[in-house]
């Protein structure tokens, strides 16, 4: 039975919200910051008054409920599928002032973009965006990255008790440790490390290929953030092809595939347990899927004009590869090569590695490795049980973290999302059929939209219809919290709203 909101769960909600709405705002002080650094003087008018609006309302929003209490699973999920809402939306209102977007929903579809770590941008003239838009548009990646919840749990804004129901809900289920701050607090620890070694390596790269130190530096902290947290955001039009470099591409392929790792696994791997981490189920499927997709992807290349050299296709094909199944979306072919040049069966590859995705917990999108491998043993099981005596009791175990025995629940919760993924997939290709793009385009786009993957074919561009815009921010949206939070969220809200139940419950009341 579903259960309505009272007035208390809405301020409950409203409350929480609030102080998610306020912790905005002082991450709105490092663009502001960067402009005051960098003489950017109207960038820093516009960066103050979205900070004194991120402090109206998110203050206005808090005192709803002065004591709100503990929150529960279900007050948690909806206050977690606002937040990517509310959120993307202050963050789109000093981009809008930038003048780099057409149109207000063009600046609110590049945050969606930014915090869901999409990746996918439809501004004008980027490579003379201001130093503090640039900036802003990079933390985005970094707070949507990490998760929202998650960052704000690691400077302990929520406390112990609500903090779990609030972690659960953004998508993940697994602690490093028992305590649900301290694993946030980890995972933010271990992820700016990663990001601060990436940044000192690739400012150096930088450096040496000629940019000014502060320029340098910047670049190298752009890419380091964009590639550990799968983002995708490019300092430059032309993504990575502007560096024309091979060590930063590898250096940014090491952490798009740092970043697309369970951080459990990570931990795992910092406590010495080599042997956990490569018996791991994840890692595995992830070593033979990667494998197989990389040897479909040379034969079909193979055939094109523009990869038939061995280190062109080692070079490009190998990080496009990297890229898609991290689902971070940075590129070192154009779009035009990417639907030209590619051959069809290339093309799809690109697809198919963005819907799988990354692993679980990590900063990646997509189904994600750990289902894959989990469907894939149901499977086995099935014909086990097939094949076996009716006397005989088949059971299938796999290991993550230890050894498991394979249950139904465990399997029917894969397949859920799974079969959400697939489905969005093929709603969003339908849309962008219907909208008057080509199939293959529209199939490729929406795939890259829910998996948050970010490598565009060009249907995402400027002047594209407000429909299509509206319902690609939906599925960055979706994809991003797994679908079971949106899907309650927009449950709850129907509920609520039905005047049926309301009547009932007055009646209710009155009796």
């Amino acid at each position: 039975m579903w259960q309505r909101f009272t007035w208390y769960d809405v301020r409950v909600i409203g409350h929480y919200l609030g102080m998610l709405v306020l912790f905005s705002s002082v991450a709105l002080i490092v663009p502001l910051v960067t402009a005051i650094v960098f003489r950017e003087w109207i960038p820093a008018s516009h960066y103050l008054l979205s900070i004194g609006l991120s402090l109206i309302v998110g203050s206005a929003l808090r005192f709803l409920r002065i004591e709100p209490g503990r929150l529960n699973r279900q007050q948690a999920l909806v206050v977690t599928g606002l937040a990517w809402v509310v959120l993307a939306f202050m963050a789109a209102i000093p981009l809008y002032l930038s003048g780099h977007y057409n149109t207000f929903l063009d600046a609110m579809f590049d945050s969606v973009s930014g915090i869901t770590t999409t990746g996918v941008g439809i501004i004008s003239d980027l490579d003379h965006l201001s130093c503090a838009d640039s900036m802003w548009r990079f933390v985005t990646i970094l707070l949507g990255g990490l998760g929202l919840v998650v960052v704000a749990l690691s400077f302990g804004l929520f406390g112990k008790r609500s903090g779990a129901s609030l972690y659960m809900s953004e998508g993940r289920s697994e602690h490093v440790v028992p305590n649900i701050v301290q694993t946030a607090q980890f995972i933010a620890k271990l992820s700016l490390g990663f990001i601060c070694v990436g940044t000192a390596v690739l400012a150096v790269m930088c450096a040496f290929a000629g940019m000014e130190a502060s320029r340098a530096f910047l670049n190298g902290l752009w890419l380091a953030i964009s590639s550990f947290c799968t983002g995708g955001f490019a300092p430059m039009s032309t993504s990575i092809l502007y560096y024309h470099s091979f060590p930063i591409e590898m250096v940014l392929m090491l952490l798009m595939i740092i970043g697309s790792v369970n951080f459990v696994l990570h931990a795992e791997l910092w406590k010495g347990h080599l042997n956990v981490y490569f018996r791991d189920m994840e890692i595995r499927t992830m070593f033979i899927w990667i494998a197989v997709m990389t040897l479909v992807f040379a034969a079909s290349v193979s055939a094109s004009s523009d990869f038939s050299n061995l280190a062109t296709m080692m070079r490009r094909g190998v990080f496009m590869i990297v890229s898609a199944f991290s689902t971070t979306g940075l590129q070192n072919v154009t779009t035009n090569q990417l639907t030209t040049s590619l051959t069809s069966g290339a093309f799809l590859v690109i697809a198919a590695l963005m819907c799988v995705g990354g692993g679980a917990g990590s900063t990646s999108g997509g189904i994600k490795f750990s289902r894959m491998g989990l469907i894939i043993k149901s499977l086995v099981a099935t014909v086990k049980e097939t094949l076996a005596p009716d006397s005989a009791r088949v059971v299938v175990s796999y290991y993550h973290l230890g050894r498991r025995i394979l249950s139904p629940e465990v399997v029917k919760q894969a397949m859920t999302v799974f079969v959400l993924y697939v489905v969005t997939y093929a709603v969003g290709a339908l849309v962008g059929i219907a909208h008057g793009y080509d199939a293959t385009q529209s199939i490729f786009e929406s795939v890259a939209m829910a998996s948050n993957g970010g490598i565009s074919s060009g249907v995402c561009s400027q002047g594209m219809p407000a429909s299509l815009e509206l319902f690609y921010m939906l599925e960055m949206w979706a994809g991003r919290l797994e679908f079971l939070t949106l899907i309650a969220l927009i449950v709850e809200i129907v509920v609520t709203l039905d005047p049926r139940r309301v009547v009932k419950s007055r009646l209710v009341r009155r009796s």
